[in-house]
């Protein structure tokens, strides 16, 4: 496997915005050892996201991605996020499995396109390995970018960007009913002032695009270890809807460039608060 994760540094003065797809990674292992092949282990994947926020560093933010794929391991869940039922001994440490995990998308995912990913249990030396390989480079890199940020300026703000499948309320469990184009997620205002997610939502709005605010989508991990708006540590997960950018067969549609557009429209409307408020 390649490097774990991909980081650009800022290409113009440096801005305390660090963004981050722990969910875009297409380089998958070859001790992976998965039932499931092509399209149906892909199903996980947020192909493509971080190209959509490709011009960042243009706007001096950092600029982080996984390289390694969502179902190896999800780098947007905590360590004591284990899935029991995956391993075929007991975990050596502590275990606080959450919901995610009950539906087989825990720290390790289990299930996937309706059916399990593998024919067998992962050992528990397996999934250690995943873990110093994968899921602890990147939240190094991470802490680090955000930690330099912290340094340097009195405030920051960090975006964890995904996608989202349309039927995402089915998948959740939930009621059905319609799905915004983007939904931002602030852990209901634990990780965000409502200053930045307003600025975030004016833009893609402006774009066209309509905006939620913590529905179905309010942030996982990531965001919840970051986000302390008190400190001046602001947080904000944003979802885009895959049909908007992306085909069935995992490539770019017709709606890419345009959406493409919109996240940097996005970007200079938040850099351009960043500064007011520096």
């Amino acid at each position: 496997m390649n490097a774990p994760v991909s980081l650009t540094p800022p290409r113009t003065a440096a801005l305390p915005l660090v963004i981050d797809s722990p969910h875009s990674g297409t380089d998958y292992p070859a001790d992976f050892g998965a039932r499931l092949a092509g399209r149906a282990l892909r199903s996980g994947e947020d192909t493509w996201v971080d190209r959509l926020y490709a011009s960042a560093p243009d706007h001096g933010a950092t600029l982080l991605a996984a390289n390694f794929p969502r179902a190896y391991i999800d780098a947007n869940r905590g360590l004591q996020d284990i899935d029991a039922a995956l391993l075929d001994g007991p975990w050596p440490g502590p275990v606080s499995p959450g919901p995610k995990t009950e539906l087989g998308i825990g720290l390790v995912w289990r299930l996937m396109a309706g059916g399990p990913i593998y024919d067998r249990r992962l050992t528990v030396a397996e999934v250690q390995g995943r873990i110093e390989r994968c899921w602890r480079p990147y939240h190094e890199a991470l802490e680090a970018a955000l930690a330099d940020a912290a340094r340097r300026w009195p405030r920051r703000w960090h975006l964890n960007v995904h996608s989202m499948p349309d039927d995402s309320y089915v998948r959740l469990g939930l009621p059905d009913k319609g799905l915004a184009d983007v939904v931002l997620g602030n852990l209901d205002g634990r990780t965000s002032d409502q200053a930045t997610m307003d600025v975030i939502a004016r833009a893609f709005e402006a774009c066209g695009y309509r905006v939620a605010h913590n529905d179905p989508f309010k942030g996982v991990e990531i965001i919840r270890a970051s986000g302390r708006p008190e400190a001046g540590h602001h947080a904000v997960q944003i979802e885009v809807k895959r049909s908007l950018y992306m085909d069935e067969q995992l490539e770019p549609n017709a709606g890419f460039a345009r959406l493409q557009a919109a996240c940097d429209t996005m970007l200079a409307a938040l850099t351009a608060h960043i500064r007011s408020q520096l």
